[in-house]
């Protein structure tokens, strides 16, 4: 029974760490963009923090746009923003 333990919590552990690191997809209505500030708020509430160098494609309030973020600590940081036509 033991010699199964481990070659079991190794697979577990080699099978679960690719999710851990798959940047999740939101979809929503801008409420808020601050360029100076890299924030990207929608409708929810929830606050994106925009990546570093980030090319606005001419977003504004009212807009829908998809989101690819992954969380880093307890914030919410934006990899690529695309607006929802």
């Amino acid at each position: 029974m033991r010699s199964y333990i481990v070659p079991a919590m190794v697979a577990g552990i080699l099978v679960a760490t690719p999710v851990a690191f798959a940047s999740q997809q939101a979809t929503g209505t801008v409420k808020a963009i601050d360029l100076s500030a890299r924030t990207l708020t929608l409708s929810d509430g929830t606050t994106y923090t925009l990546p570093q160098g980030f090319k606005d494609p001419g977003i504004k309030a009212g807009e829908r746009v998809q989101i690819s973020w992954n969380m880093q600590g307890t914030a919410h940081e934006a990899t690529m923003v695309t607006v929802v036509k």
